[in-house]
């Protein structure tokens, strides 16, 4: 008896595979054991790296409060400190953006805690 090869979920399982090495550059998009280790080292710093911005932006948050507090005589530690005490239930992401974008309101924001 023949040997039965399921060739169609075979050719899926590659295509899969190349379909996710597209845009790579060279050997990497169309070479389907090369493609299957770049896919493989490109994923595991996606997940990485998804953790990885979650710190950036909350490192940007701190260097934006800091630069919007500055000029207002406090350093970002006595501000946020001050912060937590009075329970404004606002968090860096909007501290931030308010230092940025809305400096009138930010500046209520500091004389309040002040």
């Amino acid at each position: 008896m023949p040997r039965s090869v399921n060739s169609v979920a075979s050719r899926r399982r590659r295509k899969k595979l190349l379909k996710l090495a597209k845009g790579y550059w060279g050997k990497r998009k169309n070479v389907l054991t090369i493609a299957k280790h770049s896919i493989d080292k490109g994923l595991g710093y996606a997940y990485r790296d998804r953790k990885t911005k979650k710190r950036n932006f909350r490192s940007l948050w701190i260097m934006r409060i800091n630069a919007g507090v500055r000029p207002h005589g406090m350093s970002y530690s006595q501000f946020i400190g001050k912060v937590n005490t009075k329970n404004l239930g606002l968090n860096r992401k909007v501290l931030a953006d308010l230092a940025m974008n809305h400096p009138e309101t930010f500046k209520a924001v500091v004389e309040k805690v002040k």
